[in-house]
């Protein structure tokens, strides 16, 4: 019965042991995905553009760029066959001329785990009545804020973050964290940086493990999960950006080359090296009287092999669509998560409102 008793809690003890053995590479990846259908059928080539409430995620100098006093965003989006589900909301509010706020709110979750630890009692005895389920989800809250400065075209910006991270009742990791950013236009040209976690994001775990459950880790040679730090080294993520405008400007043509650049040692990326890895991608919207929108971008470039073993580049593309009527936007993506080789696609749709206080 012992025997049998550890087949059924294996998965589980080694989700424990996962978290507790994590390295500061892929930290947090969880606010890496991206938001907006916008952006994700760009590539996640936004940083140097962007210009909405998305930017508390994207570049919060961003926030400046909304001609709203107050707008509102929002996503939902299924990954890995809707096992994960991913959920954000964002809101920009203006305060004045020269600053605005925004809140951004992320929720990367898988619900409805079953726990199968107590299924065999100790008489040996299979009662499926002891199944729980339980849910395995990260919370991201950033608190913007960008301000104009006294160079012509310069917006900056910074972030808060608080990072909530949860497994059931028996894990969990409280984090905190700083992004600043900064866009510059000068006429057509747009670039834009983000340095993400600028001083290092450190989650702090705590561990409620019964009796139980010890017992059976040590019965079985696993590691006892202890409290513990998880550590997000810094990246920088940087963008440059062009519009062009065609037919008396019915149609505009945005392209913008971005690439992320992580310090957190070699990653199956383009360029790999040992600390720094660097992440190219790009992306292309094409607009009609800002009315409606034809997008696509390429990205998660990565150096791999075939069956045979011989090396080959694979990159992941991107296809969207989106349309505005006056206030109201309304955007959908076809993209991926994960392996660049593997086409599990997702339908992701996002919207966006803008909200104008009445004049006195």
């Amino acid at each position: 019965m012992k025997k049998i008793k550890v087949l059924f809690v294996a998965s589980f003890l080694c989700a424990f042991n996962f978290v507790n053995a994590q390295a500061p590479k892929y930290s947090n990846a969880f606010l890496d995905i991206g938001v907006s259908a916008r952006a994700l059928a760009m590539g996640n080539s936004v940083v140097a553009s962007v210009n909405d409430a998305t930017s508390g995620y994207w570049n919060p100098a961003g926030l400046l760029g909304v001609t709203s006093n107050m707008e509102f965003s929002l996503m939902h989006a299924e990954y890995f066959a809707g096992i994960a589900k991913f959920e954000y909301g964002g809101l920009s509010y203006r305060i004045d001329s020269n600053s605005v706020f925004g809140f951004t709110a992320i929720r990367f979750g898988v619900d409805d785990i079953p726990n199968t630890t107590q299924l065999i009692d100790a008489n040996g005895n299979v009662n499926y009545n002891n199944i729980t389920p339980f849910s395995a989800a990260d919370y991201g809250f950033l608190f913007s804020y960008a301000r104009k400065i006294g160079i012509p075209g310069l917006n900056l910006g910074a972030n808060v973050k608080i990072i909530r991270r949860v497994v059931g009742d028996f894990a969990g990791a409280w984090g905190f964290g700083f992004d600043v950013g900064a866009q510059y236009q000068c006429k057509q040209w747009m670039f834009g940086a983000v340095a993400r976690d600028i001083t290092s994001t450190f989650n702090a775990w705590s561990y409620n493990l019964s009796s139980d459950m010890v017992q059976v880790l040590q019965e079985t040679g696993n590691t006892i999960p202890s409290d513990g730090l998880e550590v997000t080294l810094p990246s920088l993520l940087l963008g440059a950006g062009r519009k062009f405008q065609f037919f008396h400007d019915n149609v505009s043509l945005l392209a913008e080359l971005g690439t992320d650049i992580t310090f957190d040692g070699k990653r199956n990326s383009l360029v790999s090296t040992n600390p720094v890895s660097v992440d190219p991608h790009a992306g292309v919207e094409v607009g009609y009287k800002g009315f409606v929108f034809l997008r696509g971008g390429i990205g998660n470039i990565q150096n791999s092999t075939d069956v045979t073993g011989k090396g080959l580049t694979t990159f992941q593309p991107d296809f969207g669509v989106g349309i505005k009527i006056k206030s109201f936007s309304l955007d959908y993506a076809l993209t991926n998560i994960g392996n660049a080789s593997v086409a599990l696609y997702s339908n992701v749709f996002s919207v966006k409102f803008d909200i104008n206080r009445k004049t006195p």
